[in-house]
């Protein structure tokens, strides 16, 4: 048995801020209630059956590639004669990239646990956590840590000359100091801008940096790990 609610009656238009009131609308208030609820969507089956869904249009797509081309398999290993280059699969390109231009541990061991433990710890400092724009509240302080961080940030890169990670980070650095001072009139894709929070930049820079750094080890490194170009004849 559930405990016994007391309802009183009052009057009110607001079922939100009253909800244990009985209220009695008459001809000046509204029986709209003005409250507005976040969208939901049951796990089940809503999100499970797009799920399902998804990954059978996957398992068809890689069924269809797998019918029409063969996979680029090499011959058998050798241990006598080791490839040049020797290319670790894909998802692992960007971080055999990093190892191009930072010693080895900083690029194998310090980088790698950083963006680990980042990705764990960021969540738990509560940093705008109402997805808001970044630029809406203490504009002034968020410049001076913003300025400050991503100066360091280039100097660091610019030092180890990783032109492909400092490439992404100037020009998305850029953009959000662009949009930290708004326009008389911005358009449709500015206000699209400075409506997103502080985590949608850092996985677009993240993003962006990883996408840049697994194509260049895939497409634009040759023998010794120099540079070629896809074209160009091995």
């Amino acid at each position: 048995m559930s405990e016994p609610k007391d309802f009183v009656a009052a009057m009110d238009s607001n079922a939100h801020r009253s909800p244990l009131r009985v209220a009695f609308l008459t001809r000046r208030t509204s029986p709209q209630v003005r409250a507005r609820d976040d969208e939901r969507i049951m796990t089940y089956p809503e999100v499970l059956l797009r799920v399902a869904v998804a990954v059978e249009v996957l398992l068809l797509a890689l069924v269809a590639l797998s019918l029409l081309w063969d996979a680029p398999l090499e011959g058998l290993a050798n241990p006598m004669q080791t490839p040049n280059p020797a290319k670790a699969p894909w998802y692992f390109l960007g971080l055999q990239e990093l190892l191009h231009y930072f010693p080895p541990v900083v690029g194998g061991v310090l980088i790698p646990t950083m963006v680990v433990v980042a990705l764990i710890v960021i969540p738990y400092f509560g940093i705008n956590m109402q997805a808001e724009g970044f630029w809406i509240k203490d504009r002034e302080k968020k410049l001076r840590i913003f300025g400050v961080s991503c100066a360091v940030l280039i100097v660091f890169l610019a030092f180890f000359e990783v032109w492909a990670v400092l490439v992404p980070t100037v020009l998305i650095g850029a953009l959000m100091m662009r949009e930290a001072f708004p326009a008389a009139a911005p358009g449709k894709f500015r206000q699209w801008l400075r409506s997103k929070p502080l985590p949608f930049w850092i996985m677009t820079w993240f993003l962006t940096a990883a996408v840049i750094l697994t194509a260049i080890g895939t497409f634009f490194r040759g023998a010794g790990w120099g540079w070629v170009w896809p074209w160009s004849a091995e």
